[in-house]
């Protein structure tokens, strides 16, 4: 379940992170999707989805962090 664009994200990630976290939170999260397609390439017992969306938020993380005010801004 690739997403094609920005607006096809979850409203969770929409919703607060900046335009530019979110355009790295979707090709982190396509890539993943990608790369731990078969349940061996992942740990434990978890998903392809729960996978990807744990990659494209270290991803962001890696760029960004959650300020005191709860928004997301540029390292």
């Amino acid at each position: 379940m690739p997403y094609k664009d920005n607006a096809s994200l979850p409203d969770a990630v929409q919703h607060v992170l900046p335009e530019h976290a979110q355009a790295i939170y979707r090709e982190a999260f396509n890539h993943a999707w990608e790369e731990y397609k078969h349940a061996s390439d992942r740990r434990g017992d978890q998903g392809r989805e729960e996978t990807a969306h744990k990659v494209a938020w270290s991803a962001v993380k890696q760029t960004y962090k959650k300020g005191d005010d709860d928004k997301w801004h540029p390292k």
